[in-house]
């Protein structure tokens, strides 16, 4: 169920990206130029290989985990080559936020990636230890992303809470509204942190588990710093910005991003234990062996 509320959440904001770059004209929206309906399917081609893709990789391989077959395995390792095309250079180029041919792979890794979810046996999942710091996380990262989610759906956000619709002079010396109109790369780190938020409760092997970890250190960093820009920057209070970590690279701030990755997936092994096999019951007491019967009295005296 919750995969199912993760990929409906894509959807949710996949449609707006597709609504609100349909009925806006370029100009008002952020490096890119076709028009209409072709714009909008543009970018939503675009937001299946950034955010959803980086998530997608991780769905896969815990559905092909609880599908147990080779198969499965297999159709994974297909979705996570296709997926990761994402992360090749100017695959998705924030100067040129047009649709490419190319975008077709990662959002083809995506749809295998929906199969094997739907394919796959999902058990409920109960309370956790850190389900009480996924939700303070969740709901400071929606907070902060709140201003981003206005924009993505085509609205200024009130300047009097956070800069939305207020002008401020950009690199070009002009004068733009703070936080332009359609899809931020904060909104989209928002939606990479709710995803390890959410997958991290299915319990995955410690792999994916530190895939999850940097989708969440990653997210954070991403998001911290657009906010930061935008809100901070911006208002003339500090010409300081946070380390950038759009765009993976040998840098001090990858791998510090790296080792944190590491770090949270070993804190939520420690916390909430390895993953259990689907159907394979923890089991509280052993079983009696072939040649005794179940019914025999634990003193050794025969049953009455």
């Amino acid at each position: 169920m919750q995969v199912r509320a993760l990929w409906g959440l894509f959807a949710v904001f996949g449609l707006a990206d597709f609504v609100t770059y349909s009925r806006l004209e370029p100009e008002e929206l952020y490096n890119v130029s076709q028009h209409g309906w072709t714009l909008g399917a543009g970018r939503l081609l675009v937001f299946l290989n950034y955010p959803v893709a980086l998530a997608a990789i991780a769905i896969a391989w815990i559905a092909a985990e609880r599908i147990r077959a080779q198969w499965a395995r297999w159709t994974a390792g297909a979705a996570t080559v296709l997926c990761a095309v994402t992360a090749w250079p100017d695959v998705v180029d924030q100067s040129d936020l047009d649709a490419k041919a190319v975008n077709a792979l990662p959002a083809l890794g995506v749809a295998i990636a929906v199969a094997l979810s739907l394919r796959a046996p999902w058990e409920r999942v109960g309370r956790l230890p850190l389900d009480p710091v996924r939700i303070a996380v969740g709901v400071a990262v929606w907070l902060f992303a709140s201003v981003w989610v206005a924009a993505g759906v085509g609205f200024y956000f009130p300047g009097d809470l956070f800069l939305g619709e207020e002008l401020r002079r950009g690199g070009d010396g002009l004068l733009h509204p703070a936080v332009h109109l359609g899809e931020h790369e904060g909104l989209d780190a928002a939606l990479l942190v709710t995803s390890a938020l959410v997958l991290t409760r299915c319990r995955p092997r410690f792999a994916v588990l530190i895939l999850l970890g940097l989708a969440f250190v990653y997210g954070l960093a991403v998001e911290w710093r657009d906010f930061w820009f935008e809100q901070v920057v911006k208002r003339g209070w500090t010409s300081w910005s946070p380390p950038a970590v759009l765009t993976p690279r040998l840098s001090a701030a990858w791998l510090v991003l790296l080792v944190l990755a590491v770090l949270v997936a070993m804190v939520v092994r420690r916390l909430e234990g390895p993953p259990r096999r689907p159907g394979d019951p923890r089991r509280t007491a052993p079983s009696p062996p072939l040649d005794r019967p179940s019914a025999e009295s634990t003193t050794g005296a025969p049953s009455p």
